[in-house]
């Protein structure tokens, strides 16, 4: 029974969790939290910091964790808890796999259509408008934004832009400078 209901709740997640991973979040607690009660808020809390520590999109590592955590916390044992999370991993990824296939499909048949690049050509600079949205709306208080979180920025900026430095260790140096800055 719970398999059906992991599987009918991640369903919805992956069909109405438009905004990515941290939009889902609210949806993941509504149903998981508070409907269903399969985890207590604690435990999602940290599912949520697990997943975002770990590599790959956040609603997809969340639905894992919950999927194996749920069918555990209902008295199942830790084999059929990996079922749960097999389930719930598919059942988020599943309509967004569609979306895109069936986007695909029809997209080869209609990429020269000057609706369709007309259309492309006003998505690219809104797809950059939604990352500077969400960049500055992680500048605030809570994240600590100060001279030298600028500076770091900055940096970072100028030399991944002008010197071609590889993001991955644009990241690791900007750590080193973080630990050197605010130590």
């Amino acid at each position: 029974m719970i398999y059906l209901q992991l599987l009918w709740v991640y369903l919805k997640i992956g069909i109405f969790g438009f905004g990515g991973g941290y939009a889902m979040l609210s949806l993941i607690q509504a149903d998981v939290v508070d409907k269903y009660k399969w985890i207590t808020l604690q435990e999602f809390t940290d599912i949520v910091a697990i997943s975002q520590m770990t590599p790959g999109p956040i609603g997809i590592n969340s639905a894992t964790y919950i999927g194996y955590t749920a069918v555990l916390n209902a008295g199942y044992s830790p084999a059929m808890a990996i079922l749960g999370s097999c389930l719930t991993t598919f059942a988020v990824c599943l309509p967004s796999f569609v979306l895109v296939l069936v986007i695909s499909y029809y997209f080869s048949r209609f990429k020269n259509n000057k609706y369709v690049e007309a259309a492309f050509l006003g998505l690219r600079p809104a797809t950059v408008g939604l990352i500077a949205a969400a960049a500055l709306m992680l500048m605030n208080h809570e994240n600590f934004i100060d001279y030298k979180s600028f500076l770091i920025f900055g940096a970072a900026f100028l030399l991944t832009w002008k010197f071609k430095i590889h993001p991955i260790l644009m990241i690791f140096l900007a750590g080193i400078a973080g630990l050197i800055l605010y130590w």
